[in-house]
């Protein structure tokens, strides 16, 4: 039944969605301000980003270091600064970092932001806290927009991930990354086993559309 429901309303609701986010829209979120251009994903319509921002939430996150992988609107990254953590975001879609910059001047948050394909450009640094919110579906990324949805054929962007993502840590880091039922969560499981990591769900949440997992990831013991 919840797969007829979803095919019904995905062939009536996608295409009316696309055509809205042909246009930069304003959008507004527990009181952050947002202008999400038609290349960079909006967290209004899609569920995993204020999911992942709710779980976050619950940390003490004041005073704490703070990376965003992927940032696109920046709604978790600003979320973040505002509760005192000094965040550094990336993204490598160069006009969501446009949009970022702009997003931080109109909500007052300070952060460090990089143009960068996941840790490329990033200065070492141990960080206490990371979110990943990353692309997850096997396609390879033509264009800046795809790079919210497509890892490469091959879940390339998580052997990127993992590979240096050690560097990025430290003992005591919390290290969370959302995916979807869509995906295939036994390939990412799989890539970060050879890299010496575990993925422990968290918290997951069923929709009428999906299953959304939150998984910490942990250095494999």
């Amino acid at each position: 039944m919840r797969n007829a429901i979803k095919y019904f309303v995905g062939a009536t609701y996608k295409p009316l969605l696309l055509k809205y986010l042909s246009k930069t829209k304003n959008y507004q979120y527990n009181g952050i301000k947002l202008i999400i251009p038609p290349e960079v994903f909006h967290p209004g319509f899609f569920f995993s980003t204020k999911l992942l921002w709710k779980y976050l939430d619950q940390y003490p996150l004041k005073g704490k270091t703070f990376l965003e992988l992927g940032t696109g609107s920046g709604l978790i990254a600003i979320s973040a600064a505002k509760k005192g953590a000094e965040v550094t975001a990336t993204d490598i879609n160069p006009i969501a970092v446009k949009f970022l910059k702009k997003n931080c001047e109109v909500n007052n948050a300070g952060m460090n932001i990089f143009l960068s394909d996941l840790f490329q450009n990033i200065p070492l640094h141990d960080f206490d806290f990371i979110a990943i919110n990353p692309p997850y579906y096997k396609k390879q990324p033509r264009t800046y927009k795809d790079y919210s949805w497509y890892c490469g054929e091959n879940g390339e962007y998580f052997y990127a991930l993992f590979n240096s993502l050690a560097d990025y840590m430290h003992s005591g880091s919390t290290v969370l990354m959302i995916l979807c039922e869509g995906c295939d969560i036994e390939m990412i499981k799989t890539i970060a086993g050879k890299n010496g990591f575990h993925l422990h769900l968290a918290y997951f949440k069923q929709n009428l559309f999906e299953k959304n997992f939150i998984f910490q990831i942990k250095m494999a013991e």
